[in-house]
């Protein structure tokens, strides 16, 4: 693992049968960096996702995170409830499908609150209060604190969930596909949203998206997956602007063709 780095994976590979998922990939994370990770469908992306975050293990590599303490922590070593843990309070994760972080019978302010319950908190109006600022950072009106999230539309939802999600200030946040679903309007709202928490909050970012636009706005470094193996890797600007694998040029191209 690189000295500065918050997160590195080696010589990951996994197969789904005879099927190649990943094949020895290597991926660095720096410290508030946004990582895009992208490819077509069946690239690999969301299954290197899935492992990075410890949700998924690996036939063979290995995944170290830098813990705050400056400890390098194998990732897929550490104990099941150790790894929840450190989901709940250093990382975040964030759905396509927001109601696969949400629960849809709690109310919004509820849904942020249960985040800060896990870690300890008690106090029951800091917990309503540090909810309903929460809300006003993902632009939800703080007189909605107490509907349910089934009266949201899809982009509050998505917002409802990166709230629930940013409450405990993790280091680290991994987002599959985060405007997946939305219609253009939405997405572009959504992404000026995700940027500005982003960088305010100095927040490290593992993104995985189809989108090349999506990655050029959020991401300072991209990797590009074909067929489970990492084909380029680099500055986000540099690789989409003058790609150098024919794969890269051609999702480039089709996106300005499209």
């Amino acid at each position: 693992m690189n000295d500065e780095s918050l997160l590195s994976a080696r010589g990951l590979s996994l197969h789904f049968g005879a099927i190649p998922a990943l094949v020895d990939v290597d991926v660095d994370l720096w410290p508030g960096e946004v990582l895009a990770i992208v490819g077509e469908s069946g690239s690999g992306k969301t299954t290197l996702l899935n492992v990075l975050s410890g949700r998924m293990a690996a036939d063979a590599g290995v995944v170290w995170y830098r813990d705050p303490a400056g400890r390098l922590v194998d990732v897929h070593a550490m104990p099941a409830p150790a790894l929840r843990t450190l989901h709940r309070s250093d990382w975040g994760f964030v759905h396509q499908n927001p109601r696969d972080n949400l629960r849809m019978a709690v109310s919004a302010g509820g849904n942020v609150g249960e985040r800060l319950m896990a870690q300890g908190a008690r106090h029951y109006a800091n917990i309503r209060a540090e909810a309903m600022r929460w809300l006003e950072e993902v632009e939800i009106d703080a007189d909605r604190i107490d509907d349910l999230p089934r009266t949201f539309s899809g982009g509050m939802l998505q917002r409802l969930q990166i709230a629930r999600t940013l409450v405990t200030h993790p280091r680290l946040v991994f987002m599959d596909e985060p405007t997946g679903g939305l219609d253009v309007s939405v997405q572009a709202r959504l992404l000026d949203l995700i940027r500005s928490l982003v960088a305010r909050f100095s927040i490290a970012v593992v993104l995985v998206t189809h989108d090349i636009a999506v990655a050029r706005l959020l991401a300072q470094r991209i990797v590009v997956m074909q067929r489970g193996r990492v084909v380029e890797t680099g500055l986000t600007d540099q690789v989409l602007d003058d790609p150098q694998h024919p794969y890269t040029q051609l999702l480039v191209s089709s996106v300005l063709q499209a």
